[in-house]
């Protein structure tokens, strides 16, 4: 990865607490904060809900503050102590009885992050743009198929890749702009971006997919930087090629690393989001590392798990209030 370029660091991000009452239960020193957040279209959060929530931290001895709502009837942190993050998770989401409520138990440290390494793909934006622009040449179908094996790490990354691109030999690349035509953000992705980076972090994107879509997403949304594969294109067609060498979940991982390291930032302060077995590596390794209505694999190695909302709760689960939004 030595030939990434280098950025300016970024400023420091506030991380102290608002001011707080002299109300002792709602001013809080507390290790751990639980999560529950909504999507609006999906109905809104209620306070009943929050309640079942604290009560069942409650049963299980845990200490808890009053709710903190970050958006009303959307996002509500409880803070809490004396019980582990995973059994308070478990806790709530029961006590929920599956509502579609998306529920993050972490600890409080350094929960405002400084870097994050975003997947494109499915995560950033609406589907996957290789499957689009297969649909060009007449195989869409047998192309997505592959691709929905590759990101449930059914089989290699880098073989389905390329098996995938060799199916696309002979396709105009007047096709690629074409696909973009018709790509669009996923719900929350530039308020994401643009609010991490008004707070000071730096911000990524890095993809399995081509980087004729992450150069233009990136000047879109407002990356600072980007990364993906580049197609062959010879005399206006494209030869079935990948130009190595090809960008895997160990790229990704390697992005993590460098970057933070760059912004002598620890991983702690590391933010990671994506959807599939390509991304579990920067999963792991981030300090919040989010799978983003992610395949299975993914949602397994993943810190947390958005299932329910759009990009905008990767925002909350950093301890953003809607008010504190960059458009």
């Amino acid at each position: 990865m030595a030939d990434l370029p280098l950025a300016v660091g970024p400023a420091m991000i506030r991380t102290e607490r608002r001011p707080c009452s002299l109300d002792l239960v709602s001013c809080s020193n507390m290790d751990n904060v639980l999560t529950l957040i909504s999507n609006p279209a999906n109905g809104a959060l209620t306070p009943s809900q929050v309640e079942r929530a604290r009560t069942a931290l409650d049963q299980l001895g845990a200490q808890t503050t009053a709710p903190d709502w970050l958006s009303p009837n959307e996002a509500v942190d409880i803070e809490f102590d004396k019980l582990a993050l995973k059994d308070a998770q478990t806790a709530v989401i029961q006590a929920l009885n599956d509502a579609p409520i998306d529920v993050i138990a972490q600890t409080t440290l350094r929960r405002k992050k400084k870097l994050i390494i975003a997947d494109m793909d499915s995560t950033i934006v609406e589907g996957e743009t290789l499957d689009e622009l297969a649909a060009f040449a007449g195989i869409g179908d047998k192309i997505a198929a592959l691709t929905v094996r590759a990101m449930n790490g059914e089989i290699g990354f880098s073989e389905a890749l390329r098996t995938r691109v060799g199916m696309l030999e002979g396709l105009s690349e007047s096709f690629l702009s074409e696909t973009m035509k018709s790509v669009k953000l996923n719900p929350g992705a530039h308020q994401l971006i643009t609010t991490m980076r008004a707070h000071g972090a730096f911000t990524a994107l890095i993809s399995g997919g081509f980087s004729f879509f992450t150069d233009r997403i990136r000047e879109q949304v407002g990356f600072h930087m980007s990364l993906g594969n580049k197609l062959e294109i010879i005399d206006a067609q494209l030869t079935g090629q990948v130009i190595a060498p090809i960008v895997t979940k160990d790229t990704k991982l390697e992005m993590l690393i460098d970057m933070a390291a760059q912004h002598e930032l620890g991983m702690t302060d590391t933010f990671a989001i994506g959807d599939g077995a390509n991304d579990v590596p920067m999963l792991k390794a981030a300090g919040m590392g989010v799978a983003y209505h992610g395949h299975p694999v993914a949602r397994e190695n993943a810190h947390a798990c958005l299932n329910h909302t759009d990009l905008n709760g990767a925002l909350f689960i950093q301890g953003y209030r809607r008010d504190e939004f960059v458009d």
